[in-house]
């Protein structure tokens, strides 16, 4: 197996890699943004005369979180396969040259 091949998979790991990260960076709301994203709920709740809840609250909260698990997981799924793929041609090469 030649350079070029190990450097496909390598290239693979790393777009993999840099897919998941882009991935859990892109999440919608970042832990430190949660105290702000609670003031303004509150007083939207306020502003509208109606009664601000935890249970409300997190239920928001858990909605966002799920919405950011499936674009996670479509990026890392995304990722899986094309690694997948480069190491079934990094694997082709090798029988090639092996037989």
């Amino acid at each position: 197996m030649n350079n070029s091949d190990y450097n496909k998979a390598e290239k693979a790991v790393n777009e993999t890699e840099n897919s998941l990260k882009n991935a859990a960076s892109d999440a919608k709301w970042k832990i430190s943004d949660l105290a702000d994203k609670a003031r303004d709920y509150i007083n939207e709740k306020r502003n509208n005369d109606e009664e601000a809840s935890q249970e409300d609250w997190l239920d928001k909260v858990k909605a966002n979180v799920s919405d950011a698990w499936e674009d996670i997981k479509d990026k890392a799924d995304d990722a899986w396969e094309k690694t997948k793929d480069a190491a079934e041609d990094v694997k082709a090469e090798w029988k090639k040259k092996t037989n």
